[in-house]
């Protein structure tokens, strides 16, 4: 590992040296280049530089440890080893880490979708749960929310809901809902007191731009029709709502929560771009082609990812094992433990993965 970091080092001196001749400062283009690859560099050499630093560090400290007689200054470099130690351990891993392949998503916005699944009105509840989870999650992390389509089956109870996330590291942090999410719990119309088990599905999809996934205009069919739900006058009045057909995958894009055609058609191809993107990363990676159904499965009780036992107060990720308690704060957006968890797994297995 510290071979590869070292002609990263390398490579990153030849950078800033090339960079600083008047050729390459003329060739506007390669310079533009090289400041890309510099820029992805930087954090990776500036932490192994540290580690360097601590190191030798580290060396001084043990050579005084080894000629020094005064009782006193021993002490001291003893205090002073024990902290460039941990200093030491503490960088190797970041160092690890920062080896590790970049996500191809990481640093994107997302679009979310949320689906009633098993379960009757139970799952239309549950699901309107989840989105109130995650926009108060958003919410707490300082991040935008802009519903794109909403399909409610009464005030409050969601069949679907389809929104988009925008901030700092929310991939990196929403990634790991995607999946069929599980509850168990009395349902408010139960005079029995039975528990009932409910689901819903989740899909994660990293929000793509636009020269990313061309789409053809001979590749759509665009519908305009008139909003259902909320709106006031305009809904009657003006045909707002639109749907988006991708003929050559047969994709179907609704949005009409928007009053303007214009942006309901924007947030539509937004979806319609995430959908397509995912698809094609997940064929290049052949897997399956298509990302949604990869990610949320059939919405069977059985192909669960977590579960939301509310007799037991519990929320249990059945991909890592964790269990934790509280599942009213934890339905207020208060997920951080959660995700930092599945981040610290993740992490693990691909440190595993890459022989690191």
């Amino acid at each position: 590992m510290l071979e590869q970091l070292e002609k990263i080092e390398k490579r990153y001196t030849e950078i800033e040296e090339a960079i600083a001749t008047p050729e390459v400062a003329a060739n506007i283009p390669e310079l533009t280049r090289l400041a890309k690859e510099r820029a992805a560099l930087e954090d990776i050499v500036g932490l192994y530089r540290r580690y360097l630093r601590t190191v030798k560090a580290l060396e001084d400290t043990e050579h005084l440890l080894d000629t020094e007689r005064d009782e006193e200054m021993l002490a001291l470099a003893r205090e002073e080893h024990q902290s460039l130690k941990e200093q030491q351990e503490s960088l190797y891993e970041g160092l690890k880490i920062a080896l590790l392949p970049k996500d191809p998503n990481a640093g994107r916005n997302i679009i979310m979708e949320i689906r009633a699944g098993t379960g009757g009105d139970e799952a239309k509840l549950f699901a309107a749960d989840l989105f109130h989870m995650y926009t108060r999650y958003a919410e707490l992390k300082g991040w935008k929310v802009d519903v794109i389509d909403l399909s409610e089956s009464a005030a409050g109870v969601f069949k679907e809901v389809i929104f988009e996330i925008d901030g700092e590291e929310v991939y990196n942090r929403l990634k790991f809902e995607s999946g069929v999410h599980r509850v168990q719990r009395v349902p408010v119309t139960e005079a029995a007191g039975r528990i009932h088990t409910s689901t819903a599905t989740v899909a994660v999809l990293p929000v793509a731009e636009e020269v990313e996934v061309d789409i053809s205009p001979d590749e759509l069919r665009v519908d305009i029709f008139h909003s259902g739900g909320a709106g006031g006058q305009n809904v009657n009045k003006v045909a707002t709502a639109v749907r988006l057909t991708h003929l050559p995958t047969g994709l179907v894009v609704v949005c009409q929560d928007e009053r303007s055609q214009l942006r309901n058609r924007q947030k539509a191809m937004d979806v319609l771009r995430a959908r397509l993107l995912a698809m094609e990363q997940e064929k290049q990676q052949s897997e399956v082609t298509d990302a949604r159904r990869s990610q949320i499965g059939t919405a069977e009780r059985s192909e669960k990812i977590r579960t939301y036992n509310f007799p037991q107060d519990r929320l249990t990720d059945h991909r890592i094992g964790l269990s934790v308690h509280n599942l009213p704060k934890l339905l207020q957006g208060y997920l951080d433990d959660v995700i930092d968890a599945l981040a610290t797994d993740e992490q693990a297995r691909l440190l595993q993965s890459a022989g690191i």
